[in-house]
Protein backbone atom coordinates (compact mmCIF):
# COMPACT_ATOMS: atom_id res chain seq x y z
CA UNK A 1 0.00 0.00 0.00
CA UNK A 2 1.66 3.36 -0.81
CA UNK A 3 0.28 6.82 0.09
CA UNK A 4 1.07 9.44 -1.60
CA UNK A 5 0.92 13.29 -1.45
CA UNK A 6 -0.19 13.87 -5.28
CA UNK A 7 -3.68 14.21 -6.84
CA UNK A 8 -4.68 10.78 -7.47
CA UNK A 9 -5.60 10.09 -11.25
CA UNK A 10 -9.71 9.96 -10.03
CA UNK A 11 -9.37 13.64 -9.09
CA UNK A 12 -9.72 13.16 -5.55
CA UNK A 13 -7.29 15.36 -3.71
CA UNK A 14 -4.63 14.67 -1.35
CA UNK A 15 -4.59 15.72 2.02
CA UNK A 16 -3.49 19.24 2.22
CA UNK A 17 0.21 20.28 3.08
CA UNK A 18 0.76 24.49 2.71
CA UNK A 19 4.13 24.69 1.62
CA UNK A 20 4.43 21.14 -0.80
CA UNK A 21 7.04 19.68 1.14
CA UNK A 22 8.07 16.46 1.71
CA UNK A 23 8.29 14.58 4.98
CA UNK A 24 11.71 13.12 5.60
CA UNK A 25 11.79 9.40 4.44
CA UNK A 26 12.09 7.18 7.59
CA UNK A 27 15.36 4.34 6.91
CA UNK A 28 14.39 0.82 7.78
CA UNK A 29 17.14 -1.57 8.39
CA UNK A 30 15.93 -5.39 7.82
CA UNK A 31 17.05 -7.83 9.72
CA UNK A 32 18.82 -9.77 6.71
CA UNK A 33 20.89 -6.38 6.20
CA UNK A 34 18.58 -5.26 3.21
CA UNK A 35 18.03 -0.91 3.98
CA UNK A 36 15.89 1.00 2.72
CA UNK A 37 14.27 5.32 2.96
CA UNK A 38 10.32 4.82 3.05
CA UNK A 39 7.89 7.37 3.34
CA UNK A 40 6.11 7.52 6.50
CA UNK A 41 2.95 5.77 6.39
CA UNK A 42 3.88 2.94 3.47
CA UNK A 43 4.99 -0.15 3.60
CA UNK A 44 8.52 -1.76 2.33
CA UNK A 45 8.78 -5.48 1.34
CA UNK A 46 12.39 -6.41 1.51
CA UNK A 47 13.52 -7.81 -1.85
CA UNK A 48 16.05 -10.55 -0.54
CA UNK A 49 13.83 -12.24 2.35
CA UNK A 50 10.64 -10.72 1.76
CA UNK A 51 9.88 -9.24 5.21
CA UNK A 52 7.23 -6.57 4.74
CA UNK A 53 7.77 -3.05 7.10
CA UNK A 54 4.64 -0.74 7.70
CA UNK A 55 6.54 2.42 8.58
CA UNK A 56 2.61 3.18 10.53
CA UNK A 57 3.88 1.44 13.30
CA UNK A 58 5.66 4.86 14.20
CA UNK A 59 3.80 6.44 16.55
CA UNK A 60 2.77 9.83 14.39
CA UNK A 61 2.92 12.43 17.28
CA UNK A 62 6.84 11.18 17.61
CA UNK A 63 7.20 12.02 14.31
CA UNK A 64 5.65 15.07 13.83
CA UNK A 65 7.21 16.46 17.24
CA UNK A 66 10.75 15.32 15.02
CA UNK A 67 8.79 17.46 11.65
CA UNK A 68 8.38 20.07 13.95
CA UNK A 69 11.83 20.27 15.71
CA UNK A 70 13.53 20.15 11.77
CA UNK A 71 10.94 22.84 10.55
CA UNK A 72 11.93 25.15 13.40
CA UNK A 73 15.53 24.90 13.07
CA UNK A 74 14.68 25.99 9.06
CA UNK A 75 12.46 28.76 10.42
CA UNK A 76 14.94 30.39 12.50
CA UNK A 77 17.47 31.04 9.70
CA UNK A 78 15.26 31.93 7.50
CA UNK A 79 14.20 34.54 10.18
CA UNK A 80 17.78 35.76 10.77
CA UNK A 81 18.06 36.19 6.94
CA UNK A 82 14.91 38.12 6.60
CA UNK A 83 16.08 40.59 9.46
CA UNK A 84 19.06 41.00 8.29
CA UNK A 85 17.63 41.88 5.12
CA UNK A 86 14.87 43.86 7.12
CA UNK A 87 17.61 46.32 8.78
CA UNK A 88 20.50 46.08 5.53
CA UNK A 89 17.70 47.01 2.66
CA UNK A 90 16.01 50.65 4.36
CA UNK A 91 20.09 51.49 5.35
CA UNK A 92 20.92 51.36 1.86
CA UNK A 93 17.94 52.92 0.67
CA UNK A 94 17.10 55.76 2.84
CA UNK A 95 20.50 56.28 4.67
CA UNK A 96 22.99 55.77 2.00
CA UNK A 97 24.19 53.79 -0.46
CA UNK A 98 27.55 53.04 1.34
CA UNK A 99 25.97 50.45 3.14
CA UNK A 100 26.14 48.19 0.25
CA UNK A 101 29.88 47.74 0.94
CA UNK A 102 28.86 45.47 4.39
CA UNK A 103 26.84 43.41 1.90
CA UNK A 104 29.68 41.29 1.49
CA UNK A 105 30.97 41.29 4.66
CA UNK A 106 27.86 40.27 6.45
CA UNK A 107 27.55 37.44 3.58
CA UNK A 108 30.98 36.54 4.78
CA UNK A 109 29.95 36.38 8.21
CA UNK A 110 26.71 34.38 7.34
CA UNK A 111 28.50 31.61 5.28
CA UNK A 112 31.85 31.09 7.90
CA UNK A 113 29.82 31.45 11.50
CA UNK A 114 26.03 31.66 11.15
CA UNK A 115 25.34 28.40 8.55
CA UNK A 116 28.00 25.91 10.35
CA UNK A 117 26.14 26.66 13.43
CA UNK A 118 22.96 26.21 11.74
CA UNK A 119 23.84 22.98 10.64
CA UNK A 120 25.37 21.93 13.66
CA UNK A 121 22.46 22.35 15.51
CA UNK A 122 20.18 20.58 12.93
CA UNK A 123 22.44 17.80 12.67
CA UNK A 124 22.60 17.27 15.89
CA UNK A 125 18.51 17.13 16.30
CA UNK A 126 18.19 14.77 13.42
CA UNK A 127 20.92 12.31 15.14
CA UNK A 128 19.21 13.09 18.59
CA UNK A 129 16.08 11.34 17.06
CA UNK A 130 13.89 8.83 18.67
CA UNK A 131 15.47 5.15 17.10
CA UNK A 132 11.77 2.88 16.31
CA UNK A 133 11.71 -0.51 16.74
CA UNK A 134 9.63 -1.63 13.83
CA UNK A 135 8.12 -5.25 13.77
CA UNK A 136 7.98 -7.37 10.46
CA UNK A 137 4.28 -8.21 9.31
Amino acid sequence: MRLSTAPSPRGRTAPYNRFGLRKPPITVKCDCGETREVAYGDRWRCETCGRAWNTGQIPPEEYEGLLRRMRRHQLEVLALAALVAAIMVPLIVFVSARFILLVLPLMAVWLIVVLPYWRRRYHRTAREAPRWQLHPE
